[in-house]
């Protein structure tokens, strides 16, 4: 998947939890270097949200707490520093189950100004290929 989007200029962004990964436990982990990178990949988001303005899709694949409270931060730093956008995109949760974080953070929340919230529940081994099958029948429709 990153080399797929680093191949079509996607950005991806990671978003370290310092101390909720095992590998935070090594010796050698560095707290700096993990703080430092996570905040860089934060204001990268933020940058690349005013994109999503009027037909853009955000996607939170099984994330329960921490991509949407980043999601949401960072949507509000754009809409601050970008005169209130973007507005009009889709933004789907996609789980095992249903949390209040996704689907106010991510679904509610940022579609009350326009725009299309979606959440698709089941297990992601089922409906991630079937949301990639209908992504490419539409590209290849369109």
């Amino acid at each position: 998947m990153l080399i797929g989007a680093s191949e079509q200029g996607v950005p991806v962004t990671v978003h370290a939890t310092v101390g909720a990964d095992i590998i935070h436990q090594h010796p050698t982990a560095d707290g700096a270097a993990l703080g430092a990178t996570s905040y860089r990949d934060f204001k990268r988001l933020a940058a690349s949200l005013p994109a999503l303005h009027e037909g853009g899709v955000v996607l939170n694949l099984g994330s329960a707490v921490v991509m949407p409270e980043v999601f949401l931060k960072a949507l509000t730093v754009a809409r601050n520093l970008n005169a209130g956008k973007p507005i009009g995109f889709t933004a789907c949760d996609c789980d095992m189950q249903r949390h209040y974080r996704p689907r106010v953070n991510v679904v509610e929340r940022p579609t009350l100004g326009g725009g299309w919230g979606v959440q698709l529940t089941g297990h992601h081994e089922i409906m991630i290929p079937l949301l990639t099958w209908a992504v490419l029948h539409e590209l290849d429709a369109g």
